[in-house]
This record gives structure tokens, C-alpha cells and sequence, in this order.
């Protein structure tokens, strides 16, 4: 079975953008590192949330990529730009459209 993780993010107002662009600027490597779906999106009901969705091939691999360089360097850019209000949930992935 696949590992999924879905999480939130907010941003301090007016930098969602810019948290926008730093996350989608390693999505290369993410592929390279086991992860099958990496998807960043904007609720329409709040200018300061992020999501992300995210499919592995295992917890483990999710894992590594964190200490990959640029991901390092991408969460060093962003966290000034947050204001530390996070969620997250981690699942096993049973199937679907785009998931092997």
C-alpha cells in the first residue's frame, strides 16, 4: 500500500504566493524520491491557507525526502512566510485515479 499525507498551511497575509511558488520548485526531485502525487492547492474560502496532498510509495521514502537539500532549503525560505499553524494526517492509500 501507498502512504499518503495530507496537510495545511497558513501563511502570514499577503505571502500565500510566495509559499506557492517554493513548494512547487522541487516537484522534479519529489518524483525522483517516491512520491507519485504531489498536489498544492488554495481554498477558495481563505487567501492564507495552503493544502497539500501528497502519494508515496512508503512512509519511509515520504520520510527521506525531508532531509533531501532542497527540501531543506525550501522549508528554510518558507517559514518566515508562516505563521506556524500546521495540520497534518497521515494514511494508507488504498487506490484511485492516478494512484498505483
Amino acid at each position: 500500500m501507498a502512504f499518503g499525507y495530507y496537510g495545511t498551511m497558513r501563511t502570514v497575509p499577503g505571502k500565500r504566493d510566495e509559499v506557492v511558488e517554493i513548494l512547487l520548485g522541487g516537484v522534479d526531485e519529489l518524483r525522483a524520491a517516491g512520491c507519485s502525487v504531489y498536489a498544492v492547492a488554495l481554498p477558495d474560502d481563505d487567501p492564507d491557507l495552503i493544502s497539500v496532498s501528497e502519494v508515496w510509495e512508503s512512509a519511509d521514502q515520504h520520510a527521506a525526502s525531508l532531509q533531501l537539500p532542497r527540501t531543506k532549503a525550501a522549508v528554510a525560505a518558507a517559514m518566515p512566510m508562516l505563521t506556524g499553524e500546521f495540520t497534518g494526517t497521515r494514511s494508507t492509500v488504498v487506490g484511485g485515479l492516478g494512484v498505483a
